[in-house]
């Protein structure tokens, strides 16, 4: 068919069209295709140099933001941590609640307890909380001991009220007339050094001391691991073992005699002391003391017939195969019956006694009371009969007191064993049951006010309330222990963890539970101040290795 001439308007002149056949496929196209898209061009797509850049900029922006966002929290969180607001001063209308001690039991009670309900005095020979379970780290350089402690005034100077901090050793505690005598023993001292204070409420978690079990020569020539200087200690006399060793003229006996370490129990402090000086020597000692790195020996000695008897059979072996691997010799059924300058004394499992020579020996061997302990239960003899420590019901109070006085931590003979994660939750427990022990005693305070006060059929109703609260708050919960598991670090970068899982135990080791080690144990430090430290050095041991200077 023919389509007529038609006229197209462009600007003020006229054009004439020319006569077009369409056949019927040309006019569906026609129809089909829209008059705008044949006359637009197609855009060439933007060249891949361009795209790349445009892609580089929307990644930076969103970094860059991210970044900002990430430090203006961490600035905010920090100078929070850094300057406290006001606190409410002492009430002497409140009670008074003395806490002797600053280790994990302690220090819990202090993180959970709401202050304005007491007037809260803090008694420690140590103005700080040590974070135990990386004190092995320490112990190599691996972490600064600074790293792991946290100030009580940290935690105190958050609080609502004002919690007196006191540096002083409890010598003496009279549950009868309820007071509390305690003594400088720093350094420097001024002209008081010596006082006593009476208490409503105490709480008793003055820890546990080294257990040497009478054995000669275990305090002389043996370095703990129990306090942070024990830590710092040791790893002077391991560098000077070091140091010795490379003096001239040294025969390859002595040599031997000095690097051979002996670390003396198989428990998860051994263990993981083990651990750490096989990391220093491998990871650094290599390098620094080629010469001498060869001939560095690690023996651990277990007087029980394995190491870590809390963990799973599974994990023991693997503990015990990963020794094998890293030359670290395990001696169990062993005693030690002698330690000297520069041996220490052994009984073998078939009675034979032999002494092996060696530079330094690392006890870590178990806890016993402490002096003031021991004298506190020495006051009560018909109700503390137990040796391991103070009894205590199931509300932590000291059995044969008016429950005035609560134990917690090492110091109190428990169904648990004796570690930081017992403490950290009766610590907690005990937070929550002040604060119930506080509103008890504070609606008894109101009804005695009104028993006292003319009978009215107001107050009698609000008697009847108080009476009724009171029956509430006196229901007191027992305190229940919420096992989370333990963990161990064994050296060349790995790590055994045994959890409860429904009705038994999820038992792992190896790479990835060291990384679980590292968060778990960088989520369970008290302050953001120390996540922070701990994670630098860290990252710094990683890059430039450990310190290897002695001081």
């Amino acid at each position: 068919m023919q389509v007529s001439r038609a006229r197209f308007v462009v600007g003020r002149s006229l054009v004439k069209s020319r006569p077009t056949v369409l056949t019927t496929q040309t006019r569906l196209l026609f129809i089909r295709r829209p008059a705008s898209t044949e006359s637009a061009p197609i855009a060439p797509p933007p060249p891949l140099f361009k795209r790349a850049w445009n892609r580089f900029l929307q990644i930076t922006g969103t970094v860059t933001l991210l970044s900002v966002g990430t430090t203006c929290l961490f600035y905010y969180f920090a100078q929070r941590d850094k300057l406290p607001g006001h606190q409410l001063p002492h009430d002497p209308e409140k009670k008074t609640l003395v806490i002797l001690g600053s280790g994990w039991g302690a220090t819990s009670v202090l993180k959970t307890l709401e202050t304005d309900d007491y007037n809260v005095i803090v008694i420690s020979p140590k103005n700080y909380f040590l974070f135990t379970p990386l004190l092995p780290s320490v112990a190599v350089g691996t972490l600064n001991p600074r790293s792991i402690i946290q100030p009580t005034r940290y935690v105190t100077r958050h609080k609502k009220r004002q919690v007196a901090v006191i540096e002083a050793s409890a010598t003496e505690v009279d549950p009868i007339a309820k007071t509390v005598k305690f003594e400088d023993t720093s350094e420097i001292q001024g002209l008081v050094s010596n006082t006593t204070i009476s208490y409503d409420y105490l709480v008793f978690a003055v820890g546990a001391e080294v257990q040497t079990f009478n054995i000669p020569g275990v305090r002389e020539h043996a370095c703990f691991m129990k306090e942070l200087e024990d830590a710092e200690k040791m790893q002077r006399h391991f560098l000077d073992c070091l140091e010795s060793a490379a003096f001239p003229g040294q025969s390859q006996e002595e040599i031997n005699r000095l690097l051979h370490m002996v670390v003396v129990g198989g428990g998860p402090t051994g263990i993981e002391v083990s651990g750490e000086i096989h990391d220093f020597l491998e990871e650094d000692l290599r390098s620094w003391y080629p010469e001498l790195a060869n001939s560095v020996h690690i023996t651990l000695v277990e007087a029980l017939p394995s190491v870590l008897p809390m963990f799973s059979k599974q994990l023991i072996e693997y503990t015990e195969s990963t020794f094998k691997e890293q030359n670290i010799d395990i001696l169990t059924k062993t005693m030690v019956k002698e330690i000297k300058e520069k041996s220490v004394v052994l009984q073998k499992p078939d009675k034979t006694i032999v002494e092996i020579p060696c530079g330094l020996v690392i006890w870590a061997a178990g806890n016993k009371l402490r002096k003031v302990t021991q004298d506190l239960m020495g006051k009560l003899p018909q109700y503390q009969t137990n040796r391991r420590g103070i009894t205590v019901d199931d509300h932590l109070r000291m059995v044969g007191t008016d429950g005035s006085i609560f134990a917690v931590g090492d110091c109190a003979a428990t169904s648990y064993a004796a570690t930081a994660q017992v403490a950290s939750q009766q610590g907690s427990y005990l937070a929550r049951i002040l604060v119930q022990i506080a509103k008890k005693d504070a609606l008894e305070a109101q009804l005695h006010a009104l028993e006292s006060a003319p009978v009215t059929e107001e107050r009698e109703a609000e008697k009847h309330n108080i009476e009724k609260q009171l029956k509430k708050v006196e229901n007191l919960r027992p305190f229940k222990y919420s096992h989370q598991g333990s963990l161990a670090y064994i050296g060349s970068d790995k790590a055994i963890a045994d959890f409860p899982f429904f009705n038994g135990n999820l038992a792992t080791g190896g790479v990835a539970t060291y990384l679980f080690w590292r968060s778990a144990y960088i989520s369970t430090l008290f302050s953001l101040r120390n996540r922070t430290l701990v994670a630098t050095d860290w990252i710094k041991v990683k890059l430039f290795g450990r310190d290897v200077s002695r001081e």
